[in-house]
């Protein structure tokens, strides 16, 4: 797989901030395909992230519920389609970020798209925990995870502050996936971390999506199963990939240990493995009474 980090426009009514977008993302999908990627994953909003500054500014600095009238949602479908049709020529895998209408006045989604090696939207990934902006001005929060397969490999995915929400990440655990994709658009080296110890705890791979003007930063990457960065694009604030291969047969040592034996035994201990060694009755095992 590979992992981006591409240049997140923040405007949705400039056009051609938005052509520079979609263009930017099809470059990388080939240098991508180039490196034998079957799937490659760009951060959040990646054909745009609107600002709040830009959609929900009101007098005085205010914040009020933002008018998505004003979005080019042509250019938008417009860029969406192509970045389809070349994963179709490319026969790669794409998830990418974006916003995604509803109708009026039903605010839109913060979305990943999920594009098959056909050129097929797949599926759809709509952002469930908001922030209090995005929820209050700016957008319709989701409802489901989404779980999709690639040649086996079974996928999850995650958008930024959700990051922030641990039960998203043990859901996915629970739905057996091998590796979570975690988009964001965020300036936050403790994000990273998180996503990083995600890879530790649940013993799955983790792709890191962050835009490349916040690579210097926290660059995008990818987590191997027990936390090790196998992969990182640059810290340099240009677009870049990171590559590396998600084996589940890997003899990888720190990869091995963590899905052969960490990840089994974690389940076991979860489903009450001690809940018929504790002692019964014996004074002595509350350590309140005596040495």
């Amino acid at each position: 797989m590979a992992v981006a980090q591409s240049t997140v426009p923040e405007d949705p009514t400039e056009q051609r901030a938005l052509r520079a977008a979609g263009q930017e993302i099809r470059a990388l999908m080939v240098k991508a395909a180039g490196v034998g990627a079957r799937l490659v994953q760009f951060p959040e909003g990646a054909l745009v992230y609107p600002s709040k500054h830009v959609m929900a500014a009101g007098p005085a600095g205010s914040l009020v519920p933002a008018d998505w009238s004003r979005a080019a949602w042509n250019v938008l479908r417009e860029e969406a389609d192509s970045i389809a049709a070349l994963a179709g020529k490319l026969g790669l895998w794409t998830v990418f970020g974006s916003i995604h209408p509803l109708t009026p006045p039903n605010r839109p989604h913060n979305s990943l798209y999920v594009i098959s090696d056909c050129g097929c939207l797949v599926a759809r990934y709509d952002k469930r925990f908001l922030s209090d902006t995005e929820v209050s001005f700016l957008y319709s929060p989701g409802q489901q995870p989404l779980v999709f397969e690639v040649d086996g490999i079974r996928f999850g995915n995650a958008l930024c502050i959700e990051a922030n929400f641990p039960e998203v990440f043990a859901e996915y655990e629970r739905m057996d996936v091998d590796c979570v994709l975690l988009s964001v658009m965020v300036d936050d080296a403790p994000r990273a971390r998180i996503a990083q110890a995600y890879g530790t705890i649940y013993s799955y791979w983790l792709g890191y999506s962050v835009p490349a003007q916040f690579s210097t930063t926290v660059p995008a990457g990818i987590v191997g199963p027990g936390g090790r960065w196998l992969a990182r694009c640059p810290a340099d604030g240009n677009p870049a990939l990171a590559v590396a291969d998600i084996d589940l047969d890997s003899q990888d040592r720190d990869i091995e240990t963590a899905i052969r034996y960490a990840r089994p035994w974690r389940r076991i201990a979860r489903a009450g493995l001690y809940d018929q060694r504790i002692p019964a009755d014996d004074p002595r095992s509350d350590a309140r009474t005596t040495f």
